[in-house]
């Protein structure tokens, strides 16, 4: 199972998640407003598939570019778990253009960096602390 809540902690583009802050099961629902070059826009998610612990897919249908679909999986590797987001647009009426890859490349670029800080401040805050989190 999977929470949303920390998405505005990484992604550039997620400003607010609104719904439950608990890992989020089969059929619930949560809001995310994303910023854009065009302006704020409301999604309105459904978890689509929650597998725990190997997947967790959540779908959003936009009247701009035909459905978005998040699907996380996650696997055991040596003892740490890693994970792959994909995004995809199934029904997308046109290719991405060169500039629009670009940007979306900068964005995990950002995204990545922005989960890195998260990891190490979260593991130098356990250090420190002699209270587990």
């Amino acid at each position: 199972m999977f929470a949303p809540h920390s998405w505005p902690e990484w992604l550039a583009a997620s400003q607010k998640i609104e719904g439950p802050n608990q890992p989020l099961k089969l059929s619930q629902t949560f809001r995310e407003k994303w910023q854009t070059r065009r302006g704020t826009i409301e999604l309105h998610w459904t978890v689509t598939e929650s597998n725990r612990p190997s997947t967790w897919t959540c779908k959003a249908d936009t009247d701009f570019i035909g459905p978005i679909v998040i699907r996380y999986t996650f696997a055991d590797e040596k003892g740490h778990t890693r994970y792959t987001r994909e995004l995809t647009n199934p029904d997308r009426p046109s290719e991405p253009t060169d500039d629009q890859l670009l940007r979306m490349d900068e964005e995990a670029r950002i995204g990545l960096g922005n989960i890195k800080k998260q990891v190490e401040w979260r593991f130098a805050a356990r250090r420190v602390s002699p209270y587990p989190c």
